[in-house]
């Protein structure tokens, strides 16, 4: 019998267990995944952390948004946005609600191929983190030759501006605690430390600014420094500060869509396919121990992704 994670209550991890999961045939439009590997996002944690305001008719809720396996079954006309999905295709899903199992039924319009590039770990970590990413340099049009400021730079989605930033000929400045400066530079990036003093170690970099600042945290640190920083407040995009990002005039990133989440997939296909872009595996636990990857998540001090794996 399938197993997957849900929250039985609103609290912190150790309200998640494992339970059975029986699926249904997948219907038309439908695929069968036997899921190798699930991403971990700050935003499955954030589904139940709370100690009131939680909707109990949600209860119990299954967690996951991404995931990386193989097709066992597909329903008619399984057609994703690069071809038609069939049995014993490796593939990737997101967006996947439920994808903390053993085996998921998910839309075909949410699959793409694999890369054989990545191992299912990786692959399994590529599309939330990618397509957010990706958004946030589309939104504020960076070209080559600019020069982009990342605040938590070290990140799941962090990491990945970077790497598509300089895929495409931009300089980029990142920030981040000290211990992920070595990572950021085999990126390509110039690490900086936040904390007192950042918008005068930026400038130290960058004389006359940045022409953009895409800010992954939230934090008042990093919306301050990006105004400070950068003359078009269009051009500093926020995927965190939402509130105060929509009162400054930011770019505030949000789900691009059905079809911008494709065609963010498929470039970042192309780019993982050239060697421009590779995720970066924090640490991997077994579904069993979701309560421990989670508590490691809540911390906020990751470089890169957590993944689970039946």
């Amino acid at each position: 019998m399938p197993t997957a994670v849900v929250a039985t209550a609103f609290g912190g991890p150790e309200v998640l267990s494992l339970i059975e999961a029986g699926l249904s045939p997948p219907g038309p439009g439908e695929v069968h995944i036997e899921v190798r590997a699930a991403g971990v996002n700050p935003v499955d944690y954030k589904s139940y952390a709370r100690t009131s305001g939680g909707d109990p008719s949600k209860l119990p809720m299954r967690l996951g948004y991404e995931a990386s396996g193989v097709v066992l079954a597909v329903g008619e006309g399984a057609d994703g946005p690069a071809g038609v999905v069939r049995p014993g295709d490796a593939v990737i899903a997101y967006p996947a609600p439920g994808a903390y199992a053993t085996e998921l039924l998910t839309k075909a319009a949410n699959v793409l191929p694999k890369p054989a590039e990545l191992s299912f770990e990786q692959a399994g970590g590529l599309l939330l983190t990618g397509i957010t990413a990706y958004q946030t340099l589309h939104v504020t049009n960076v070209v080559a030759g600019e020069t982009v400021l990342v605040h938590g730079a070290a990140g799941g989605v962090g990491s990945m501006v970077v790497q598509i930033a300089v895929a495409a000929g931009a300089r980029v400045i990142g920030t981040a605690s000290e211990s992920g400066h070595a990572e950021l530079r085999e990126l390509g990036a110039e690490p900086v430390s936040y904390g007192s003093g950042l918008a005068e170690r930026i400038r130290a970099l960058a004389p006359q600014g940045t022409d953009v600042a895409i800010d992954t945290v939230g934090t008042d640190e990093a919306i301050g420094t990006s105004l400070a920083l950068v003359a078009d407040r269009e051009r500093i995009a926020t995927i965190a500060a939402w509130q105060r990002g929509s009162e400054l005039g930011l770019k505030v990133v949000t789900d691009p869509g059905p079809e911008g989440r494709a065609a963010a997939g498929l470039e970042l296909l192309r780019l993982v396919g050239e060697g421009k872009v590779r995720v970066i595996v924090a640490a991997t636990y077994p579904l069993s121990e979701v309560v421990e990857a989670h508590t490691v998540l809540a911390s906020g001090h990751t470089h890169g992704k957590i993944i689970l794996v039946p």
